[in-house]
Parts: structure tokens; sequence; C-alpha cells
């Protein structure tokens, strides 16, 4: 990666995207000093030109943001960085400097809570619960949730047809994360159907 920080006088922009849910966190600048640190201690690190210095994110707040994957654009004078962001992202309180937090993301930020508690084997939980009954039982779930989903679409209450919705597309995730699959390998299926 070669970025061409002659352009701007020793700084390039930095545009910080939730690797979970894409959204848009904030936009800092690095110099090449910050970008380094950056790179070998997975924590973001930008220049604050206020300070004058180099400045974690997060060095206060504990709000680190942590480095998933890093890219340039096809100039070589910008940089995107996905991360996992602890807590709020803006100094405001915010989750995002662009504003809170988006729902459009919330599935893939679902569906790793629902990892987690599958892989941490947290007792108690009611997704670890279910995965540990095998794939039958979770198969047979996502029927049940199937038809009642159905049911209410024939009547005339949103709110339970909502409801049915979002339990069958919980169960789904859970059945797709039971199989060995993700929503990204769904969405590589249709994006091949759409072209």
């Amino acid at each position: 990666m070669k970025i061409d920080f002659d352009k701007n006088n020793g700084l390039v922009p930095v545009i910080i995207q939730d690797n979970t849910t894409a959204q848009v966190l904030m936009l800092g600048y690095m110099n090449e000093e910050a970008f380094e640190k950056t790179k070998k201690e997975g924590i973001v690190t930008f220049f604050s030109r206020s300070k004058n210095r180099l400045w974690t994110k997060g060095e206060e707040s504990g709000n680190f943001l942590t480095v998933k994957s890093i890219q340039i654009d096809c100039d070589n004078d910008t940089v995107l960085i996905k991360v996992i962001p602890k807590n709020t992202v803006c100094h405001t309180g915010s989750f995002s400097c662009f504003g809170e937090r988006e729902s459009k993301g919330f599935l893939y930020q679902l569906e790793d809570t629902i990892s987690n508690r599958i892989e941490e084997k947290v007792e108690g939980s009611y997704t670890y619960s279910l995965y540990q009954k095998g794939i039958n039982k979770v198969a047979q779930k996502v029927g049940e949730e199937a038809v009642e989903l159905v049911i209410e679409a024939k009547d005339d209450n949103a709110g339970l047809f909502k409801n049915e919705a979002a339990d069958l597309l919980y169960h789904f995730l859970i059945l797709l994360k039971t199989k060995g699959f993700s929503m990204a390998d769904i969405e590589s299926v249709l994006m091949e159907r759409d072209k």
C-alpha cells in the first residue's frame, strides 16, 4: 500500500466505516506516522490538526476503533478503514459523527451476536440452547415461524405481522449459522442472480 502523502501537505483523509454494518462512522486525517502506527497496532490513530500531534481515537474515552481492513483509493490519496468500534464514535455521544446507528446494517450485528452466543456457549441463551438441539430442531423452528408469518399475512394486524417476520428472520439467521453459512453467502447468490 503506497499512499501519496505529498498531495495534501503530508495528510490524507481517512474514512472510518463499521466493518459489520458498513455505516460510515467518521472522517479523520493521517500523516505517514499515524498510518504506520495504525497498521502496526491495529487501533486507529489519526493526526489531529487541532492538537498538532498523533491522536489515537479513544485514548481518553476508551472507545477505540479496532482495525479489520485498510483500503486505499484509486488515486492513492484517500484511505478507507473498516473497524469494529467500541461503543460510540462521535465526541458528542452519537454512535457516528454522521448521526445515530442505522438499522440497515443491524442484521449483520444481530448475526454477529448470534454467532458469539453459539461460539461462546452462552448458558441460559435461547439462541445457544436452540443451536444445541441440532439442525432438525432449528429447521423445524424456522418452519413454524414461516407458517405463523403466513397466517398473520392473511390478517390486518401490522404489529403481529412484523413481529412474526422478525421471529422468522431471527430463526433463519440461527439456521444459517447451524449450517455454517452467513448472510454474505446468501447475498452472493442473490447478486449472481441480479446479473
